[in-house]
């Protein structure tokens, strides 16, 4: 050090001042100068300081292993933090990617501020006389019912199996979906799903029953649109008026009275419970087509009421120990042909309607009951031996009012109705009309006609018997149905003064105004002719059949109501008189003899169509007009059924059960016609008046029963219709 040097403050402590000056040789070159820190010049490096001689630096042992441990950990938060980074990154664009697929399916519905649940079809219930539901028509099988006349358990029911958390979750589930989701997996299979109540009414209300990842996300979307619209009561109540329960039936009303025979809020809890489970798969769960799968189904839900509070465990076993089963049908499903005829005149009573409607009804239902019994009873017992399959019956009071009406002999097997829509020859039931049309121009009971072969044309027609009886009495002539007479009658007064006497009393079909006419060969319908006997029956009055008396709104508004109206009289006092005494004379000595109820005063007249293919009963008393034909639809022949054998069975079964327990109703107007007192003298020509009947003449007269068969006469009981069918010709 030069002499001198050390001297000033910083004397004898070596200090160094900066020195910024380039060494000497790189002045040139000032790219050379680098004043970048390295890693030894950093504070707290761990690196040793050099040595004062200038010595190279050392390291100390722990603070280099240090120096590595941190590294490492370095590395680990480096790749943590690339992954929590990354799956931020990935669930925000999810995120992005489910709002726009969102986006992208709620453009395809219809805007929100214009969304609405639509309307649900109206439901028409079609009751009887006293009140009682007949049956429902239109698209959903039964009336919207408010959820606050049904019984707790019922609403619950549904909760509790399809959507237990209800009315916790906003329309969709996340907690019911990851349920769905575990118990899928652990039962390796698709056992559960994780629709919502909600969701499900979405389904039902706006979207089609696709299975897609598209109707999904778009369920969700109307689900929490639903939510927000409704209370979660209303949505229930929405949903248990929409749901589907199989056979035809949308919402709990129409399921209760299809599968119960009951309204909703009359069902029990074991019941309510069968119909919370049947939504689940209402082809395979429906009680009357699998009812043990229903039972089981029932006893899952009634579990799940049970878990969740909605039933005690008492309730539970009860309902458990007595389980549902379906009711059989009202009649067989018979009253659905009521039904049909309601919904064929419906038009003509009210327009066009879009809540439900009501109809009241004029029908019986103990006598359409006994109806339907009575005529399926006796085709099962008797209808393979007589090769007859198919009947139908018509039962009315005499001012026009159906009581009871049955179009076939199983409606489940066949709609087509029979009484109403078929048209058939009506044989001998038809000459009525023929009889009243001569009364009408001066016969009466015992004018006297000439039963004899008879020849028009080509035509020749002839009796049952193929007999001929000669002069009898038109009382005699109707009662034991010859063909001869009612044709001579015909011919007289013209067959199209025959066709006005019938259209007059009702008769709509088209006839045809010939010859034949008088045995009844134009097609007419069952509802026809017995709306037109009860003009015979209620003294003259014409009237139209009908079955409905009022059809009120849903809000109990009348639509309709029926007012009294008819044909008018179309009948005299005298001639209806004398008509009821000639066909009364059928149960006391003629055809429908085998169908007399004691006690009654009956008319009535029996019909048998060429070759045995028709077969008819029409018969009356004073309060109740019935009528009976029995067949087959494609028109082959039956073994000899006649008017006089089944179908006279069947109306005297009904009618029987049907004035039961009544007073005897005279029939209108006989006082006005006296019967003569019967004589032994002999008829006559023809055209003469001749007292008492064919009967008394024969049997009365020895001359004249002389003049039978000996044979004929020897086996004749007193009560044997067989011996008066020879003897007459009757098979009518």
């Amino acid at each position: 050090m030069a002499k001198g040097q050390g001297n000033g403050p910083g004397k004898g402590r070596g200090r160094v001042e900066p020195n910024f000056d380039l060494p000497e040789g790189r002045a040139r070159d000032r790219g050379d100068l680098d004043l970048r820190l390295s890693r030894d010049d950093r504070s707290g490096s761990g690196e040793g300081v050099a040595n004062r001689a200038g010595g190279p630096a050392r390291k100390p042992a722990k603070a280099s292993a240090r120096s590595a441990s941190a590294g490492r950990k370095r590395r680990r938060r480096s790749w943590l933090g690339r992954i929590v980074y990354g799956t931020v990154v990935l669930g925000l664009w999810a995120v992005i990617g489910l709002a726009g697929l969102i986006a992208y399916h709620a453009s395809q519905l219809p805007p929100i501020d214009q969304l609405a649940v639509p309307k649900r079809p109206p439901n028409i219930a079609i009751l009887a006389s006293d009140g009682t539901l007949l049956a429902n028509r239109g698209e959903t099988g039964g009336r919207v019912v408010s959820i606050k006349e049904l019984p707790p358990y019922l609403p619950r029911a549904f909760v509790a199996i399809e959507d237990r958390r209800f009315y916790q979750h906003f329309g969709v589930d996340p907690v019911g979906i990851l349920r769905a989701v575990g118990q899928n997996v652990t039962r390796r299979g698709v056992a559960q799903g994780g629709s919502t109540l909600t969701q499900q009414l979405a389904k039902n209300l706006f979207l089609t029953p696709e299975r897609s990842a598209s109707r999904k996300i778009q369920e969700a979307i109307l689900a929490l649109w639903l939510e927000h619209k409704y209370t979660k009561d209303e949505i229930l109540e929405l949903y248990l008026n929409r749901v589907y329960f199989g056979a035809g039936a949308y919402g709990v009303e129409a399921a209760a009275q299809r599968y119960f025979g009951k309204p909703a809020k009359e069902v029990s809890l074991a019941q309510a419970a069968m119909l919370g489970g049947l939504v689940q798969a209402p082809s395979r769960l429906a009680p009357n087509r699998n009812l043990p799968a229903a039972q089981a189904r029932a006893a899952q839900v009634l579990a799940a009421m049970q878990d969740l509070g909605f039933a005690t465990a008492q309730d539970v076993k009860v309902a458990l120990a007595q389980p549902a089963k379906p009711a059989n049908a009202r009649g067989g499903g018979s009253a659905n042909y009521v039904a049909d005829l309601v919904m064929d005149v419906l038009d003509d009573y009210v327009g066009k309607f879009e809540t439900d409607i009501t109809v009241q009804t004029t029908v019986d239902t103990a006598l359409q009951a006994t109806a339907e019994r009575t005529l399926t009873e006796e085709l099962n017992a008797k209808g393979a031996r007589f090769n007859v399959g198919q009947g139908a019956l018509v039962s009315m009071r005499p001012d026009g009012a159906i009581r009871a009406l049955i179009g076939g002999r199983d409606y489940a097997q066949s709609q087509f109705n029979r009484a109403t829509t078929a048209k058939r020859q009506p044989g001998s039931s038809f000459k009525p009309f023929v009889y009243l049309t001569a009364v009408e121009h001066g016969a009466t009971p015992d004018t006297v006609r000439d039963d004899a072969p008879i020849r028009i044309g080509t035509w020749a027609p002839e009796n049952y018997s193929h007999r001929y009886e000669g002069p009898v009495t038109l009382r005699t002539a109707l009662a034991h149905s010859l063909n001869t007479v009612a044709v001579r009658l015909g011919q007289e007064v013209g067959p199209k003064a025959v066709v006005q006497t019938a259209q007059r009393l009702g008769i709509t079909s088209p006839l045809q105004a010939n010859g034949s006419i008088a045995l009844g060969t134009s097609e007419v319908t069952l509802l026809e002719m017995v709306g037109a006997y009860g003009a015979f029956a209620n003294g003259g009055t014409g009237v139209i059949p009908y079955v409905v008396t009022a059809v009120k709104g849903q809000d109990g508004k009348v639509l309709y109501k029926r007012a009294e109206n008819g044909l008018g009289r179309v009948i005299s006092a005298d001639a209806d008189g004398m008509m009821n005494a000639m066909m009364h004379e059928t149960f006391v000595s003629g055809t429908a003899k085998k169908a007399d109820i004691p006690g009654w005063d009956l008319a009535g007249k029996t019909g048998t169509t060429q070759d045995y293919r028709d077969a008819w009963f029409i018969g009356y008393s004073g309060s109740l007009v019935t009528g009976v034909w029995l067949g087959n639809d494609d028109g082959e022949l039956t073994k000899k059924v006649t008017g006089g054998n089944l179908p006279a069975e069947v109306w005297k079964g009904y009618m029987t059960q049907a004035l039961k327990g009544q007073n005897p109703v005279p029939l209108p107007n006989m006082n006005r016609w006296r019967r003569a007192p019967e004589t032994t003298a002999s008829v006559a020509s023809a055209g003469q008046e001749a007292p008492g009947g064919v009967l008394g003449q024969i049997f009365g007269d020895p001359q004249a029963a002389s003049s039978r068969p000996a044979a004929a006469a020897r086996r004749a009981p007193k009560d044997d219709r067989n011996f008066i069918e020879k003897l007459f010709g009757i098979g009518d």
